[in-house]
């Protein structure tokens, strides 16, 4: 819906107006969206979620790193 807030025009001033808008949103339909890019997997949110610390011993650097 469109709305005057300001002033007074003509009804051929409403008409053009209306008639860019009624463009605008024929084109944004008619162009397809961007295909999605691969995400990385080390962009995925699972790498950011707490979870259990090794247990500590000689071995514990083995667990220690970034599991995919």
């Amino acid at each position: 819906m469109i709305r005057v807030v300001r002033g007074n025009p003509t009804a051929e001033e409403l008409a053009a107006a209306l008639a860019v808008v009624q463009a605008r949103a024929a084109a944004a339909a008619a162009t397809p969206p961007p295909p999605e890019r691969p995400r990385s997997p080390w962009s995925s949110p699972a790498h950011n979620l707490p979870r259990a610390l090794p247990a500590p011993g000689p071995t514990a650097w083995r667990a220690s790193y970034r599991r995919a």
